[in-house]
């Protein structure tokens, strides 16, 4: 349904960085590199982060978040640590989520911006 996403972020070498590390472990990289956007994706763009003075404001009961497939619970596992590593904050370890299905293997995390994201495996 989705060709991409596009969201704003106040700082863009702060979240090359940490988008950089959070997508290697899943098979996502930096596919585009410019000044004000930077596009991330396997084999097109499909996560566009642009400069902006005013990014949507962090609301943790709002529902919104971005959800990445992750090839396997690994990759998950990697995504979660990278993400805290690199200036994330948690919010779900990784694990069975057994009410979203018995192989619904996701971690949460919040970005430098207050993005939520998950990242998914179905194994």
């Amino acid at each position: 349904m989705l060709d991409h996403i596009s969201i704003g972020v106040a700082d863009i070498p702060r979240s090359g960085r940490f988008y950089d590390a959070v997508l290697k472990p899943l098979g996502y990289t930096r596919l585009s590199d410019g000044d004000t956007s930077l596009g991330y994706g396997a084999n097109s763009v499909q996560l566009w982060l642009g400069a902006t003075a005013q990014p949507v404001k962090p609301d943790g009961e709002s529902g919104l978040h971005f959800c990445f497939v992750a090839p396997d619970r690994k990759s998950v596992d990697a995504f979660h640590a990278a993400a805290l590593a690199a200036g994330g904050t948690d919010n779900g370890k990784p694990g069975v989520r057994t009410d979203y299905g018995p192989n619904y293997y996701a971690a949460f995390v919040v970005d430098p911006d207050g993005y939520r994201l998950e990242s998914y495996c179905g194994k």
